[in-house]
C-alpha cells in the first residue's frame, strides 16, 4: 500500500488544541476520524492545503476538502466552532463553492468571532480526516501558530477499495427527521458508529440522492434537515438492529422545536418479519435487550397535602425532622447499594437534598403560612419545571431526580407508604419512574421497562442498564392512550424489543415464537459465557490474569463463584458494620467471613479490614468533625483510637477455617501510608495468634497480609512495603482522587476523575516494579479493573489480578483473552508520556482496535 505525505498550514492565527481535548465527545473520541484542532484568533479560515471543495453545509459552519482527484482520496473536514450548526448560518460567510479547486492559503470562510463566542458552545475548530485514508499525524505544532505556518505533517495510505453490496439481510424503512439542526456532524458520526457496531451498511436517500453512513461528506451533502422524510436501508450483519437504531436516532428530538420521538409513525419501520404497523409503539432505546412478558401499568402516586399549615414553628419542626430522616434513608440506601451505579445516584440525591436553595424557599413558604408539604411541593415543582425547559437533554433528564426527592420527603411528612408493589416478572409501564422506585422494584424482578417520559441519559436509564433491564423511554402520550385498553394488561403477553425500539402490544403467535427464539438464543449465549468464565483468563500470549470479584456481603460470594470468579479480590467488610445500632460481635463476623470462604470453595478470599470514614460513617462510632474527611481518620488510621473494633475483627478472621484446610483467607489493610501502619497490625495479629493458641494448631494456616495502595505515598514506597507484605491491591478510585487532588464525591469533577491519567498509571507502574522485587502479586480492585480500556493499560503495566463486580467477571475474562500483553507492554511507555487521561484512553483504544 503506497503512502503519501502532506503538510497542513495553519488556516489562521490560532492556538493549537489536541483533538482529544476538544470539548465534544464525537470529535475527542475520534468517531469522525483522526486530526487536530485550533482555537482561531482571527475571523477568517484559509485552506490549510490544496484540494477541491466537496461539501459546504447550508449553515456554512462546516466545509470539506478532498485532497486528490480519486473519489477515495482523503477528505479534510473543517468544522468552525462547536454547535455552530444551531446558528443557521448567522455570522458565517462562505467564500468558496462546492466543486471549486483551491490552493493552500485560499480564503474559505469569514466569520463574526464575537457572535460565535457569544452564541456557540466553543470556537474550538476541529480539522478532521473523515474518509478514504489510514492517516497518522507525524509532527504537530503546539502553542500559538500564525496563519500559513506549518501546523502538522501527515502521512496516509490510500484506503482499500470498497466492496460491492453487502451479503446478508436487507431491510428498508423511512423516517421523519426530528433533529432540530438536521443531520450535522455529530448525529452523522453516530449513524456511522451504528452501522459499524452491527457490521451493516447503512444508506440514506433524499430527493433522489443517496449516501452511505461511512461517507460523512456525502451524508452532509444530502442536506437532510428538520422534518425531512428520509429513506433508510440497512444491509448485511445485524441489519434489523442497525435499521432500528438509525430510525430511532433520526426521529429522536434534539431541540425544543422538534416533535416528540414518541409521536413518530409506528409503521415506518418496514420489517416484514419483525413488526406489524398496528399495535406497535416506538420509543427511544435506553437499555438494550428483549423481553416477552405481561404488561403492568404503574400509576403515579399523588400525595395530598394541606395548603395551610398548623403554624410556622410546628411546620418548620416537621420539615426539619423529615429532612433528617430522608437524609438518613438515602445514606443507608447508599451504604447498602449492591451496584456502583445505585450508590453514585443516591450520592447525587444526597447532594441535591443539601442544596440550601431548596430549604430556603421551603422555609419561606412555611413562614408565609403554608404547610411544610405544600411549601416543599411548590419549591420542587418550580425547580422541576425549570429543568424541563432546559435546552440540554441531560439537564432535562435530571428532573426525575428532583421528583424522587419531592415524593420521598412528602411521604415522610404525610406518613404515606411510597414503595410500589407489583407482580413479579412483568414489563412495567409508567408515565415516569423515579430512581428510588426502580431500586425498590428489584425484588419484583421486572422483565422490562417502558416510560412515556424520560430520556436515555436519565438516572433511571442508567439504573436499567446496570441491571440489564430492557428499557424504552420517551414513548409519549401514545403509550398512555394505548394502555387505556384494559385488555392489554393481565395475562396477555407483549414483546419489548429495546434493540429496535419497539413495544408490540398484541403480538401474534408467529411474532411471539420469533421473540422467544431470540430470547432462547440469548440465553444460550449467556450460558456459553458462563462456561467460558469458569476457565482461566489468559492473554493471547499466554499470561494468566486472575479475574476476581468485589463483594460487600457473603451472599454475593455465591454469585461470584457462579460467575466464574477466580476469587474474592475485595470483601468490603464495612458493609457488615453499617445499618445497625452496634457493631457485629466476633461470632457474627466469623460466621459471615466463613460463609464467604465456603462459597468460594478454597479460592482466595481477600477481606479488607474495617474501612470507615470519609463517605461511610457508623452511628455508634464517634469520629469527630474533620474539615476534609477523605484526608482524616479513616481505614487503618482508626486503629489507635478504636483498637477494640480491630481486635474483634482480627479474632474473627483468625478463627475462620478455609475449606479442606486450604489457605484461601487473606487480610488486607486499607489506607496504608507506610510500613509503620503494617507493623502495628502485624504485631497485633502475632499477639492474637499466641493468645488464641493457634501457633501449635496443625490445621491453622496463617492468612496472608496485604495492603491496599490508595495513597500516593504508598505507591512511591511500594518497594519497601513489598518487603513485609504478601500482596498489593490497588484501589484506583482513591488513588486517582488523591493523585489528582479531586474529591471523588464532587459531581462537578466526575468527568475528570479518570484512572487513566498518566500520573496515576505511573504510580501503578511503581507498585508493580516494587512488588516484582520480592515476587509479590499486584491486583486492582477499583473501578478501573472493570473498565475494558483501563484494564488493558493495567495488564500492560504488569498487574496480575483484576477484581470487578460479580456480573462483570465473564465479560472481563473474555476481554482479557483478546489482549496481547507483550504487545501492549511494548508500547505503554508512549501512553505514559501523553498529557492527560483522554489522550491515554484514545491511544489505548486505537492500539487495541488496530492490533486486535
Amino acid at each position: 500500500m503506497s503512502r503519501a505525505e502532506i503538510v497542513l498550514q495553519a488556516p489562521c492565527d490560532a492556538l493549537v488544541v489536541p483533538l482529544e481535548q476538544v470539548p465534544d465527545p464525537v470529535f475527542a473520541g475520534g468517531q469522525l476520524g483522526p486530526g487536530l484542532a485550533i482555537e482561531p484568533l482571527g475571523q477568517m479560515l484559509h485552506a490549510p492545503c490544496g484540494g477541491t471543495v466537496v461539501m459546504c453545509a447550508t449553515t456554512r459552519h462546516a466545509l470539506t476538502l478532498r485532497l486528490g482527484d480519486d473519489p477515495d482520496a482523503p477528505e479534510l473536514l473543517l468544522h468552525l466552532g462547536l454547535d455552530t450548526v444551531a446558528l443557521e448560518g448567522r455570522g458565517i460567510e462562505a467564500l468558496v463553492a462546492v466543486g471549486q479547486r483551491v490552493e493552500a492559503g485560499a480564503p474559505l470562510l469569514r466569520f463574526d468571532a464575537d457572535l460565535l463566542a457569544r452564541e456557540a458552545t466553543s470556537l474550538v475548530t476541529p480539522l478532521v480526516f473523515i474518509a478514504g485514508a489510514q492517516l497518522g499525524i507525524e509532527a504537530q505544532a503546539s502553542g500559538r501558530v500564525m496563519q500559513g505556518e506549518r501546523l502538522a505533517r501527515l502521512s496516509f495510505a490510500a484506503a482499500a477499495a470498497r466492496s460491492g453490496a453487502s451479503a446478508g439481510p436487507r431491510f428498508e424503512a423511512s423516517a421523519t427527521v426530528a433533529l432540530e439542526a438536521g443531520l450535522h456532524a455529530r448525529p452523522a458520526a453516530r449513524l456511522k458508529a451504528i452501522g459499524e457496531r452491527h457490521a451493516s451498511r447503512l444508506t440514506f436517500a433524499l430527493d433522489g440522492a443517496e449516501a452511505e453512513a461511512g461517507r460523512l461528506t456525502a451524508m452532509l451533502g444530502l442536506g437532510i434537515g428538520f422534518g425531512s422524510r428520509v429513506a433508510v436501508r440497512a444491509e448485511g450483519g445485524d441489519a434489523a438492529a442497525a435499521l432500528g437504531e438509525a430510525i430511532a436516532l433520526l426521529e429522536t428530538a434534539e431541540g425544543s422545536r422538534s416533535p416528540s420521538a414518541a409521536g413518530s409513525d409506528a409503521g415506518t419501520l418496514g420489517l416484514s418479519d419483525a413488526t406489524d404497523a398496528e399495535g406497535v409503539l416506538r420509543g427511544v432505546p435506553a437499555s438494550s435487550g428483549v423481553a416477552v412478558a405481561p404488561l403492568v401499568r404503574l400509576r403515579a402516586l399523588r400525595i395530598e397535602v394541606a395548603r395551610i399549615g398548623a403554624g410556622a414553628e410546628q411546620e418548620l419542626a416537621r420539615f426539619d425532622r423529615a429532612l433528617d430522616e430522608l437524609r438518613t434513608q438515602l445514606g443507608d440506601d447508599r451504604a447498602r447499594a449492591m451496584r456502583e451505579e445505585d450508590a453514585q445516584i443516591l450520592a447525587a440525591h444526597l447532594e441535591w437534598l443539601d442544596d440550601p436553595e431548596l430549604a430556603e424557599r421551603t422555609v419561606a413558604g412555611i413562614e408565609r403560612g403554608e404547610s411544610a408539604g405544600f411549601a416543599w411541593r411548590e419549591t420542587l415543582d418550580a425547580q422541576i419545571a425549570q429543568l424541563e425547559r432546559a435546552e440540554s437533554a441531560l439537564i432535562r433528564s435530571r428532573a426525575g431526580d428532583l421528583r424522587d426527592l419531592e415524593q420521598r420527603l412528602l411521604a415522610l411528612l404525610e406518613g404515606v407508604e411510597s414503595s410500589v408493589a407489583v407482580p413479579c416478572g412483568a414489563i412495567l409501564v409508567a408515565d415516569d419512574l423515579t430512581p428510588s422506585q426502580l431500586i425498590q422494584l428489584d425484588s419484583a424482578e421486572p422483565k422490562g421497562l417502558c416510560l412515556a417520559a424520560g430520556g436515555a441519559t436519565s438516572h433511571v436509564a442508567i439504573l436499567a442498564r446496570a441491571r440489564g433491564l430492557p428499557c424504552l423511554v420517551g414513548m409519549g402520550q401514545a403509550l398512555d392512550e394505548a394502555l387505556d385498553d384494559e385488555t392489554l394488561q393481565g395475562e396477555n403477553l407483549a414483546v419489548l424489543d429495546a434493540e429496535l425500539g419497539t413495544l408490540e402490544l398484541r403480538p401474534g403467535p408467529q411474532r411471539l415464537a420469533e421473540a422467544q427464539r431470540r430470547l432462547d438464543s440469548l440465553a444460550r449465549e449467556h450460558a456459553e459465557a458462563f462456561d467460558a468464565a469458569a476457565s482461566e483468563a489468559r492473554t493471547r500470549d499466554g499470561v494468566l490474569i486472575e479475574v476476581a470479584a468485589n463483594i460487600g456481603h457473603p451472599v454475593e460470594a455465591e454469585a461470584a463463584f457462579a460467575q466464574g470468579a477466580d476469587g474474592i479480590g475485595l470483601f468490603r467488610s464495612e458493609f457488615l458494620f453499617l445499618d445497625r445500632p452496634v457493631a457485629p460481635d466476633r461470632e457474627r463476623q466469623r460466621a459471615d467471613y466463613q460463609a464467604a470462604l465456603e462459597a468460594m470453595q478454597g479460592r482466595p478470599v481477600i477481606i479488607r479490614t474495617l474501612d470507615i470514614g470519609a463517605d461511610k460513617q457508623l452511628d455508634y462510632l464517634a469520629l469527630g468533625q474533620t474539615p476534609n474527611p477523605a484526608l482524616g481518620m479513616r481505614g487503618v488510621r482508626l486503629i489507635e483510637d478504636h483498637q477494640a473494633l480491630l481486635v474483634d475483627q482480627l479474632r474473627a478472621l483468625l478463627e475462620c477455617r478455609p475449606p479442606a484446610g486450604k489457605g484461601g483467607l487473606r487480610i488486607m489493610l486499607p489506607m496504608v501510608t507506610d510500613l509503620a501502619d503494617v507493623r502495628r497490625v502485624r504485631e497485633r495479629i502475632d499477639a492474637l495468634v499466641d493468645e488464641l493458641g493457634l501457633a501449635g494448631d496443625a490445621d491453622f494456616v496463617a492468612p496472608a497480609l496485604g495492603v491496599m495502595i490508595e495513597v500516593p505515598a504508598a505507591a512511591l514506597c511500594a518497594a519497601s512495603l513489598a518487603r513485609e507484605v504478601d500482596f498489593f491491591s490497588i484501589g484506583t478510585n482513591d488513588l486517582t482522587q488523591y493523585t489528582l487532588a479531586m474529591d471523588r464525591e464532587a459531581p462537578g469533577l466526575a468527568a475528570r476523575m479518570d484512572a487513566l491519567h498518566p500520573a496515576v498509571l505511573r504510580l501503578v507502574r511503581l507498585c508493580v516494579e516494587g512488588a516484582a522485587r520480592y515476587g509479590r502479586k499486584v491486583g486492582v480492585c477499583g473501578a478501573a479493573a472493570g473498565d475494558e480500556i483501563a484494564a488493558a493499560a493495567l495488564i500492560a503495566l504488569g498487574v496480575d489480578e483484576l477484581s470487578v463486580e460479580p456480573a462483570r467477571v465473564p465479560a472481563i475474562k473474555a476481554w482479557v483473552r483478546r489482549l496481547d500483553r507483550a504487545r501492549l507492554a511494548a508500547g505503554i511507555d508512549e501512553a505514559l508520556a501523553l498529557d492527560d487521561a483522554a489522550q491515554v484512553r484514545s491511544w489505548l483504544a486505537r492500539s487495541i482496535t488496530t492490533n486486535p
